[in-house]
């Protein structure tokens, strides 16, 4: 039997069923694959719709943005508009899209969405190309956040880095593109973004590091502000401007790339000098005391919203007044802590010997005993009775010698106590010499007020409340009270012109005594500030020589009790000044406010006014919430006579001409300068307070704590040329004013008299009383708080009763 076979190549022919070929499974594979990524998108669209449809109900309604009002800061402003105050966590100044100059929107589009007028809210290029890198690398901290998303963070989500957080993100960069136009957004982003050192927006930015409104930056500029968001509290110029200007040459390349300004503009934007304002100096004058009282004014108005409602407050003070009053305060201060012993040094710390150890040494030290004004500190590293080396902070070297020592050259000598000698690691002050150079200086241990204000109106035009503001926030020109001294005399004076007294009235300028019986306690003989008397003399004389035994006779002949009535009609608190002689002598209260205050009663012809700080108040939306124009002081009527404003005035005149005062006109060179020292027993207080007829201003120097001034220090010597000081900056271009006469004076002899006063059968000598009636007649006394002679009683019988 015979088998057949299938021949060999049949059966290589056949197909081999158990193993596929490579090009099956690649089919298979990518048939799968294709699954698998349909599968993934589909579920992906579904998870999408899912989301979208159970968190867009719950996103935040965006509807407000449309009327985009941030919380925006409280702004005080001087009568010119000069920023001189701040106050709220975020510094922001609201500007519309319409007004941000298209260079600095230029900048931003160019570093943080070039494509943003393009898109719909989502650049997805660049949101696949981040999160690639983050399913890459488990990096969560890239992103492709365009400007719609950046404010859907910033207005309404936290800072944190998920996933979710970055859904709802993206949910509300849809609902925000929906409701608003791109317009609205980019307004949004540029007043919302956090700029470092409290600036929020590019507005306020511009203002904290270039010291300048937006409207007037340069390319360069705006490259420097754009390239802060990044990293606002470390890259800021100001923090490290090292670090600020890389950024900013890389956006400047980055605005030549997308057009927006040409090769020739980018190369002179990268070698612009940029001068970055330093953090103190966003304020330009120097008005910390009259910002304070302006913000507890708002505070007490409107509560917490006082700081996120956007009030704009406009102030009376003159920018050119207040700088002037600034300065010529911290003067007077400085000269006379010159002249005193030095305090010694203010700490002392420990120099390490390792250079790096001892610079972060120096620079704890001086941080915690910060600059004041122009008066800086500074660590001595040498130390000698002929040099000084010191480190300020940073690591600047300075040099002090020669004239320079003077303040502290006590401290220099091997003898000084260990407390009060210079040696390394010895916290001091410097300042800038007038030729250059430095010279050692001390923080001054007395204080000081000036105010100044419009007779006419009451209109402050400057007000310091003390050396700084820093230092100490007293304000010592309305929470001081004081014992005013012989500034108070005017107002006894003022009221003998009621009884009858007039310039020449004759009073004996000799000793007095008084009992126990008399004061009912201790014995009190009064005396000259001099020790010295000069016998009888003109009512005149005795105020422009400031007699303190002149003022008593005066005092003691009108009665206590008239007097302490009378000065009420200046604005004093009677209660504050109790009814007894000493008042002759300002032994009452006072603050520098009512001192000027009063005064402007005699500059005005009589009238009293109130001293006021605001003039306008105006929200963020510019709606005036409140306007006060000047109040004429006229319709209020007179608090003195006329004529007794004027006749004091001439007397006033005297003091300024040749009295305590003589100074103020010798200075000055002007004929219509009033006013009136003061200095109290020991001298504890230093006064002066004076006018010309459109502005009086008052100045006091003393102590905290009551202590003398020093034995030789007056009124005239401390107070006096700071007031001279500040009236040659405000009285610079006023005109020469000229008190008129009223009605109802006349003058004989070159003296004034009220009219009815004038004319009589001679002089009458008041023996034993110590004023002789220099009115050519005997007239009738006026009673108490009347203005005008009225009483059956003459001036003779009425004195020589005072004196029984």
């Amino acid at each position: 039997m015979s088998i057949k076979r299938k021949s060999s190549a049949s059966a290589n022919q056949r197909p081999n069923r158990a193993a596929p070929t490579w090009l099956g499974w690649l089919t298979k594979g990518l048939t799968w694959a294709g699954v698998l990524v349909l599968t993934l998108c589909l579920c992906t669209v579904m998870a999408g719709v899912m989301a979208l449809a159970i968190a867009y109900p719950n996103l935040p309604d965006v509807s407000e943005l449309s009327n985009y009002r941030p919380k925006l800061p409280l702004r005080v402003f001087t009568s010119e508009g000069i920023l001189i105050g701040e106050f709220g966590d975020e510094r922001r100044n609201l500007t519309p899209v319409k007004d941000i100059p298209q260079v600095m929107k230029d900048a931003v589009l160019a570093i943080e969405d070039a494509r943003f007028y393009q898109h719909n809210g989502v650049d997805y290029v660049g949101v696949a190309r981040a999160a690639l890198a983050n399913l890459m690398g488990g990096d969560k901290s890239q992103g492709a956040s365009t400007i719609t998303m950046q404010v859907a963070r910033n207005v309404y989500l936290s800072s944190e880095k998920t996933y979710t957080r970055k859904i709802y993100e993206v949910l509300l960069t849809f609902k925000l593109e929906h409701l608003l136009s791109k317009d609205q957004i980019l307004e949004i982003y540029m007043n919302q973004i956090f700029l470092g050192h409290r600036a929020y927006g590019f507005a306020a930015a511009a203002e904290t590091y270039f010291g300048k409104p937006l409207k007037d930056i340069t390319i360069a500029e705006a490259a420097m502000l754009a390239g802060i968001p990044k990293s606002p509290s470390t890259a800021n110029p100001i923090a490290n401007f090292a670090r600020a200007r890389d950024r900013q040459r890389y956006i400047i390349d980055r605005m030549q790339e997308n057009g927006f300004i040409t090769a020739a503009q980018a190369t002179r934007a990268k070698q612009q000098e940029l001068r970055i304002q330093p953090a103190n100096e966003s304020v330009k004058v120097h008005a910390e005391y009259v910002a304070e009282m302006v913000r507890q004014m708002m505070f007490a108005q409107y509560g917490d919203q006082t700081y996120i409602r956007g009030l704009n407050v406009y102030t009376s003070i003159n920018a050119e007044n207040q700088t002037a009053a600034y300065h010529a305060l911290r003067r007077g201060i400085l000269d006379y802590e010159r002249r005193q012993p030095f305090h010694g040094p203010e700490k002392f710390v420990n120099l390490p010997t390792n250079a790096a150890e001892r610079a972060e040494a120096i620079d704890e030290a001086l941080a915690d005993r910060p600059d004041i004004g122009d008066l800086l500190s500074a660590v001595v590293l040498q130390a000698s009775a002929q040099k000084i080396v010191a480190a300020r902070l940073g690591g600047e070297r300075i040099e002090l010698s020669g004239d320079g020592l003077k303040a502290i050259q006590s401290g220099l000598s091997p003898k000084a106590m260990p407390a009060l000698r210079i040696r390394p690691g010895a916290v001091i002050r410097v300042t800038q010499a007038a030729h250059g150079g430095w010279e050692a200086a001390q923080l001054p241990e007395v204080n000081g007020a000036l105010v100044a204000l419009d007779p006419r109106n009451g209109a402050i035009k400057a007000l310091v409340g003390g050396f700084d503001f820093d230092a100490n926030k007293f304000n010592h020109v309305t929470q001081a009270w004081r014992q005013p001294g012989s500034g108070f005399k005017p107002f006894i004076y003022s009221a003998a012109l009621e009884k009858g007294f007039s310039p020449s009235t004759v009073v004996d300028d000799m000793p007095l005594f008084f009992d126990a019986s008399v004061t009912g306690g201790q014995p009190w003989e009064p005396k000259n500030y001099d020790g010295s008397y000069s016998g009888p003399m003109p009512l005149k004389t005795g105020l422009a020589k400031s007699k303190n035994v002149v003022s008593i006779r005066v005092l003691q002949s009108i009665t206590p009790k008239f007097a302490q009535t009378w000065i009420g009609r200046f604005g004093f608190d009677p209660q504050r000044h109790p009814a007894y002689l000493t008042m002759a002598l300002g032994a009452g209260a006072v603050t520098p406010m009512q001192m000027a205050g009063a005064f402007a009663v005699f500059a005005n012809g009589g009238y009293r006014i109130n001293p006021y700080l605001i003039t306008r108040v105006i929200d963020q939306s510019g709606k005036i919430l409140a306007d006060s124009p000047p109040v004429d002081p006229i319709q209020a009527g007179h608090a003195i006579d006329a004529r007794n404003a004027f006749i004091m005035n001439t007397m006033l005149s005297d003091v300024a001409r040749i009295g305590t005062a003589a100074r103020a006109q010798a200075t000055l060179k002007r004929p219509d300068l009033y006013g009136k020292t003061g200095t109290t027993n020991d001298a504890l207080d230093a006064w002066f307070t004076g006018f010309q007829p459109t502005l009086v201003a008052s100045v006091w120097m003393g102590y905290d704590t009551p202590r003398t001034l020093g034995t030789r220090e007056t009124g005239g010597g401390l107070s006096l040329p700071i007031w001279i000081n500040f009236m040659q900056t405000a009285l610079k271009d006023v005109p020469i004013a000229e008190i008129k006469p009223p009605a109802g004076v006349i003058r004989l002899n070159n003296d004034w008299y009220y009219t009815e006063y004038a004319y009589g059968s001679g002089i009458a000598n008041l023996d034993g009383a110590g004023i002789v009636a220099s009115n050519p007649q005997d007239v009738d006394m006026p009673t108490p708080g009347n203005a005008r002679p009225a009483a059956p009683t003459t001036e003779r019988n009425r004195i020589l009763d005072m004196f029984k």
